[in-house]
């Protein structure tokens, strides 16, 4: 069964989601601030994290840094901040997934179907290795002339996107939708900036990529 770490302070929506999530079939695990939801993280090991960022104690983007300084488990952000500096700040400090309250439950339900998907390691994960930097998927770990490279949780969901269909266009609105979701299926300017960052940790000449290709208007492809 799947566990959940529900991290919500408003006790009727805490309740909703408790009861909703039991009934299809999810081992809920609740929080009600920030401190807590770390504690219960590091005690239960969820395997998918629902996290409002408006708690009492701390903002929830701390509970992401958090959490990200020791685990990858998927997270999803349930707020009522709507603005888009509110989701690029949760989405870079390493969350999976921004949803905005209210929201349905379906909505919710598929999120978190998707997140699973992503988070499956599947077997025999490659390592790939190029002439100028060391993939390893499963590990998320990179490597470049011998240095550890870190790159983010977002970088890492586009590279995996892009390693694993060699050769192949992957398109802008499959990154969008796969990494970000259906509310930035328009967000194009995001994977520019991505992108970019990631040719600077990783090409040897980042003005002329040789692995990250752009494919003007459709999407990008990764050439070993």
């Amino acid at each position: 069964m799947t566990t959940v770490l529900v991290v919500e302070d408003e006790p009727q929506l805490l309740r909703a989601l408790q009861i909703n999530l039991r009934t299809h079939g999810y081992h809920p695990v609740t929080a009600v601030d920030g401190a807590s939801a770390l504690l219960a993280a590091s005690e239960h090991r969820p395997d998918l994290v629902l996290l409002d960022l408006g708690l009492p104690d701390m903002d929830g983007v701390q509970v992401i840094a958090g959490l990200r300084a020791w685990t990858q488990v998927p997270i999803i952000v349930l707020s009522a901040r709507h603005g888009p500096e509110d989701k690029v700040e949760a989405l870079d400090a390493g969350a999976d997934d921004y949803v905005t309250k209210p929201f349905g439950l379906e909505e919710l339900l598929a999120r978190l179907r998707a997140a699973e998907r992503r988070s499956a390691v599947a077997p025999g994960t490659p390592v790939v290795t190029t002439a100028d930097f060391q993939l390893d998927l499963a590990g998320r770990k990179a490597e470049r002339r011998g240095e550890q490279v870190r790159l983010t949780p977002t970088e890492w969901r586009i590279v995996e996107l892009l390693v694993r269909n060699p050769g192949q266009l992957v398109t802008q609105q499959k990154l969008l939708l796969e990494v970000w979701g259906p509310a930035y299926a328009r967000e194009v300017q995001y994977l520019r900036v991505y992108l970019n960052q990631l040719r600077r940790k990783l090409e040897p000449d980042p003005a002329r990529p040789r692995y990250f290709i752009t494919e003007s208007g459709m999407g990008y492809r990764f050439e070993p």
